[in-house]
């Protein structure tokens, strides 16, 4: 299991592909939710991400605009693209056994 924010960040990085960057998939994601990131709320849950094999990183070309320090790239897993899987059929199947009653109030509001 992942969290949703684990899996927002799994998605920014599959929209992202080889812009992953960490300063862009804090971007992406305050356009998909609309919430402001701290840094440290995106980095560590990217690093838990890495560490769990979900996602691999590497050191893209030194910029001088970062003073000669390499930018870390993030890329998907075969395991983090099953993850992903994993919890969209799940959100689906939860999502598909509510009541008739909880759709129709969800309809309402």
């Amino acid at each position: 299991m992942i969290s949703r924010t684990e899996e927002m960040l799994l998605l920014s990085v599959c929209r992202l592909q080889q812009e992953a960057f960490g300063a862009n998939i804090r971007e992406e994601a305050q356009q998909i939710t609309g919430k402001r990131y701290s840094v440290g709320g995106i980095y560590v849950p990217l690093d838990r991400l890495a560490r769990k094999g979900l996602l691999e990183t590497e050191d893209a070309e030194p910029s001088p605009e970062r003073m000669g320090r390499p930018r870390r790239r993030y890329k998907i897993t075969k395991a983090g693209l099953a993850m992903l899987r994993e919890a969209r059929t799940l959100q689906e199947s939860m999502w598909a056994s509510l009541p008739d009653l909880i759709w129709q109030q969800l309809r309402l509001t």
